[in-house]
């Protein structure tokens, strides 16, 4: 009921715009977040969204380069990479919880986006 999207392979500086389409009952507003896990790493947060798009949460980290929100009425969150680097290379997940928490770990989302590979070259 997550359809996660808009991966591909960007040189290092490009952009790329990733999608999350919700269906069903998440699409009568949750909470989204990004994460990502490069290989051998541990699953990261990278961005957050609360259900109206008031309130957004970064990976301090990307702060200034990456930017999440949401069309409520295309049920649609989105996450827009801007300079991206080679270590941004990593499969991306969408995820969606009722409630909103900053920084909320991976086990606190109930509904997972199947992945999106992004690769970066240098």
């Amino acid at each position: 009921q997550l359809q996660a999207s808009g991966g591909g392979l960007v040189q290092a500086g490009g952009s790329l715009r990733l999608s999350c389409a919700a269906s069903g009952s998440i699409s009568r507003g949750y909470a989204v977040a990004w994460f990502r896990q490069a290989p051998g790493n541990e699953r990261e947060f990278v961005a957050s969204i609360s259900r109206s798009g008031s309130t957004t949460n970064y990976a301090d980290s990307l702060k200034g380069r990456f930017t999440i929100s949401r069309d409520n009425g295309k049920n649609t969150a989105y996450l827009q990479m801007n300079n991206l680097k080679p270590e941004d290379t990593a499969v991306y997940y969408c995820a969606a919880q009722i409630a909103y928490a900053d920084n909320a770990p991976a086990r606190f989302y109930r509904y997972w986006g199947q992945e999106t590979l992004v690769t970066v070259s240098s």
